[in-house]
């Protein structure tokens, strides 16, 4: 299918071939029929794009605070490489569609197929031939309501969700700075409700379509013909409410609504605009300042967004689908008319002249639609689908190990997701390593699957796994999804006869950890390698080289500063991806575990108050312990991992991967690596390829990953139990 992207560095425009969506659970498959260009949002992220790398860096000074962070956390190298890979990565525009649906997915019941629907989100309702949206982003279309005046149901979302947050009574007069597409809906909006309406924009064009629409009296705000109108309809004491749906980098939106506002009247912020308040003006006033977000209340919620779970009407009247559903219905019933927005509509492939002209300024516009040509055939759409903690046995069954290959044959492998970590941690390894192919890359959304063959030469990108389970001239499978799925995906991997490395963790529960050794077992296949990097690290293989061997219990410290995660990471959805130690507190158990050379027998963990910093300690059979300390609220310039092991008059101490040294009868102190990390992913790599060309022993024992795993696990039962859990040795 096609789609229409942009590459943030170059700001090159495309329409690009790409695989289809697959349609999960929760959602529906949906074929374009038009979607709506955002000439504000969208227009203002091309024209950024064209900008220098300087230019970008100055508009938005968040994104740098964030690259800061990361080279202080993660060093310069593996920083560029992440903020390169972003930068050079096609990213999907669009946010607002009608279409036809074209598949549905488990758990859905309130549309069928050829419905249709009306969608909303940038990660969903993009301009493409065919979207995944799930449940909470997309509602049916009335009858008799055309598909082009559909499209428009996200952004009258957003005027609808501001006009909700200006609180407008019958008999008030209220005020909207700019007249682009968003201020004609709110303007629209409000004199539905019985307000009068005065606009300002210097486009004297769009002045006249607000009047035309219904508004009092529209005018450049450097004229006084608008404070004139506002003097009239009020009586001198100045509108109710203002509303900022304007864009750009001027300040005169807020002076203007802090001299037109009446005393104690409301100003609601639902553009990008320059908010200095001017504050004797907003003080004397006591001007109530409020933003309108998005589409309505759940807007940025995964569980909302994502898991289809709605807020009870009793307590959230308003949310993003019923906004959506309620300005279908005023466009169904003609309380707001959106064809005299409508300045040009253009064939979808001609997205990219189409985009070039509104950036130019050929073609100035309130709305602009893309028209998709019908597809008779149907969309081939891919399926994506305290007491004592006991170490799950490992069983083998009699099939064979891993197949027959060629030793000269290149190692063929196919990766399942491809996100921050797989492209800037793995992929950029293995594009470089010879004797290796990178066959497909599967993926649920279509254009991350697109980016990874572009950018390292994949042969084929699509959102069909159980095609790429099926195909025979795949040896390996690399497993970088989302938390939640890697036990499943794992167990399908083996069962296919495929060499696995699935990234930490292996599994979330106990029962996930059986299902995967049940597939072992019934497959005969343990050619398993979890991405516990860690003890592959170069610096820390030398540090426990020099360290020597030990004849007494040892004592390890492990102190990872793991910081508190940004607002929206989906590291924070416990529900379904576990908690954030469930998550990577396996990397520090395994490298305890492998420099302490044994699997633990008991682990032991308690929390401060709200679980925000975790203290974990692990007992092992002769005697040793090592005490993981996990903590979330350490300062953000401090190293993230430092470790100490002292024993028989010796110690061994870590610094974050950038310098090492070993105290005993001779000191031993490496250089200092001032720009790396290197946490060991190379190294881990071509270990895994070695044993997949070969068909020798895999880089760590499936034992010892059943350990790791069942030892974390086992801190959340801790938790809960408040003693310590015994684990009972698979060896």
């Amino acid at each position: 299918m096609k789609q229409v992207v942009q590459n943030y560095k170059s700001g090159e425009l495309a329409v690009l071939d790409v695989p289809v969506p697959g349609c999960k659970p929760g959602g529906v498959l949906v074929r374009s029929a038009y979607s709506l260009i955002s000439t504000g949002t969208e227009l203002m992220k091309v024209s950024e794009a064209g900008m220098s790398m300087l230019g970008k860096a100055r508009s938005r000074p968040d994104q740098v605070a964030k690259v800061m962070q990361s080279v202080a956390t993660n060093g310069v190298p593996a920083t560029y490489r992440k903020v390169m890979g972003k930068l050079d990565s096609y990213t999907p525009l669009g946010y607002s569609l009608c279409g036809v649906v074209e598949q549905v997915g488990a758990g859905i019941d309130d549309v069928k197929v050829g419905d249709l629907v009306a969608c909303a989100g940038n990660e969903h309702a993009l301009h493409a031939e065919l979207n995944w949206v799930p449940k909470n982003l997309y509602a049916p279309v009335p009858d008799g309501l055309a598909p082009r005046h559909a499209a428009f149901g996200t952004v009258g979302s957003i005027a609808m969700q501001g006009v909700r947050q200006g609180e407008p009574q019958l008999g008030e007069v209220a005020l909207v700075i700019g007249l682009g597409l968003i201020g004609q809906l709110v303007a629209q909006l409000l004199t539905a409700s019985g307000v009068r309406v005065v606009g300002v924009d210097p486009d004297p064009v769009r002045c006249e379509l607000a009047e035309r629409l219904g508004a009092a009296a529209c005018g450049d705000p450097a004229s006084a013909a608008v404070e004139v109108a506002v003097a009239e309809l009020t009586g001198g004491h100045g509108v109710d409410q203002v509303y900022l749906a304007a864009g750009g980098g001027s300040n005169q939106p807020v002076e203007l609504a802090a001299r037109l506002c009446r005393d104690r009247g409301r100003v609601v912020d639902i553009g990008k605009c320059r908010l200095d308040l001017p504050w004797n003006a907003y003080y004397e006033k006591e001007l109530d300042v409020r933003f309108s977000r998005s589409y309505g209340p759940g807007r940025y919620d995964p569980e909302y967004e994502l898991e289809g779970r709605d807020y009870p009407i009793g307590y959230v009247r308003w949310t993003e689908r019923r906004n959506l559903a309620c300005f279908l219905d005023l466009l169904a019933r003609g309380g707001v008319d959106v064809e005299p927005l409508v300045s040009h509509i253009a064939d979808f492939d001609d997205a990219v002249e189409t985009y070039q002209r509104l950036k130019d300024g050929d073609l100035k516009a309130v709305a602009v639609l893309f028209r998709y040509p019908e597809q008779e055939e149907e969309a081939e759409a891919g399926e994506a689908e305290a007491p004592a903690v006991a170490v799950p046995a490992v069983r083998r069954g009699g099939g064979t190990s891993t197949p027959a290959r060629s030793a000269k044959a290149p190692v063929r492998l196919a990766f399942l997701g491809a996100g921050n970590y797989a492209t800037s941690m793995l992929l950029p390894h293995l594009a470089q390593r010879d004797g290796v192919e990178l066959s497909t890359v599967v993926t649920t959304t279509a254009l991350s699957a697109a980016n990874a063959q572009r950018k390292f030469g994949f042969a084929e990108a699509t959102t069909d796994l159980d095609a790429v389970l099926g195909d025979t001239s795949i040896d390996a499978v690399f497993v970088v999804t989302r938390h939640s799925s890697h036990a499943e995906l794992t167990r399908k991997a083996l069962l296919a006869g495929k060499t696995v490395f699935v990234e930490k963790p292996l599994a979330l529960t106990e029962d996930e950890l059986a299902g995967v050794l049940a597939a072992v077992e019934e497959s005969g296949n343990d050619r398993l390698q979890v991405g516990f990097n860690r003890r592959f690290a170069p610096l820390l293989q030398e540090a426990r080289r020099r360290f020597g061997a030990r004849t007494g219990p040892a004592s390890l410290r492990y102190l990872v500063n793991a910081g508190r995660l940004q607002h929206g990471s989906w590291y924070l959805q416990q529900g379904t991806e576990g908690s954030r130690f469930a998550g990577e507190g396996g990397h520090f158990i395994d490298t305890a575990s492998w420099l302490l050379e044994a699997d633990p027998v008991s682990v032991y963990a308690v929390a401060t108050s709200g679980n925000e910093d975790l203290q974990v300690v692990l007992r092992y059979p002769d005697g040793s312990t090592a005490t993981i300390s996990y903590v979330t609220t350490g300062a953000a310039g401090f190293p993230k991992e430092t470790l100490d092991l002292v024993a028989d008059g010796k110690v061994l101490r870590l610094d974050d991967f950038v310098r090492a040294s070993v105290y005993s009868r001779k000191r031993w102190v490496s250089s200092r690596l001032p720009k790396a990390r290197d946490k060991g992913q190379s190294a881990e790599l071509a270990a895994f390829i070695k044993a997949v060309r070969t068909g020798g022993p895999m880089p760590v024992p499936l034992e010892s990953l059943v350990a790791t795993t069942s030892a974390t696990l086992a801190v959340q039962a801790g938790l809960v139990g408040g003693a310590p859990v015994t684990l009972a040795s698979a060896r």
